[in-house]
């Protein structure tokens, strides 16, 4: 076997590169989904359509 070691050195730069790259795309993939999932919850409904009377009492002996 004839193997140069500047080939060698070189081909596992190429490799962590593209590894290096495809995780990069992971990441921003990931982080995307994440941001389309935080902005499709739509918010509570706010307080202020509710009774005043709503949310003031507990009933303990249910």
């Amino acid at each position: 076997m004839d193997i140069k070691p500047s080939s060698s050195v070189a081909e596992t730069s190429n490799n962590q590169e593209i590894g290096f790259a495809v995780q990069k795309k992971a990441e921003d993939i990931q982080q995307s989904t994440a941001a389309q999932l935080i902005d499709s919850v739509k918010s509570p409904a706010t307080i202020q359509n509710l009774p005043s009377h709503l949310g003031n009492t507990i009933n303990t002996t249910a």
